[in-house]
């Protein structure tokens, strides 16, 4: 799911891919569902290929975001207002209690939670890739007359 959720440097909010062309992809805002191309000069990265660091090894994005989800009881959080009372990392801290904070930096916790939002608004509910159910291979026995 996460894989087709986008960030494009430089231009606020998350982007969907719709279609992609010779050197572009078509992207659709998340909420206000505006679409235009994102061009090969615009770096932009799937939240899908993101990991934040953490003491027992990087822990992708959808595991976090669905901790937060979980956290949170699917409610928003207010980002300004923990800015504002510096609560950002004690309030990550509560949600990941083992995340680096050597590397992890307060604009990086923000960025999540800014992100956290603008999914929620845009109505989902869960983040990590499901693991592929693995079929079983296993034939029945065939059995022979003789």
């Amino acid at each position: 799911m996460l894989r087709e959720i986008l960030s494009i440097t430089g231009k606020p909010g998350l982007f969907k891919i719709v279609s992609h062309g010779n050197r572009m992809l078509l992207v659709e805002e998340l909420i206000s569902h505006k679409r235009f191309p994102a061009h090969t000069r615009d770096k932009v990265v799937s939240l899908g290929d993101i990991a934040m660091y953490t003491d027992s090894g990087d822990k992708p994005l959808g595991e976090i975001l669905d901790l937060v989800y979980a956290n949170m009881n699917g409610e928003k959080i207010d980002v300004k207002a923990l800015v504002k009372e510096g609560g950002l990392r004690p309030k990550f801290l509560e949600i990941i209690p083992d995340f680096d904070q050597d590397r992890v930096y307060d604009n990086d916790i923000k960025k999540l939670f800014t992100w956290y939002n603008l999914l929620i608004d845009a109505g989902f509910t869960k983040f990590a890739e499901e693991p592929a159910a693995e079929e079983s291979e296993e034939k029945p026995e065939e059995k022979l007359d003789k």
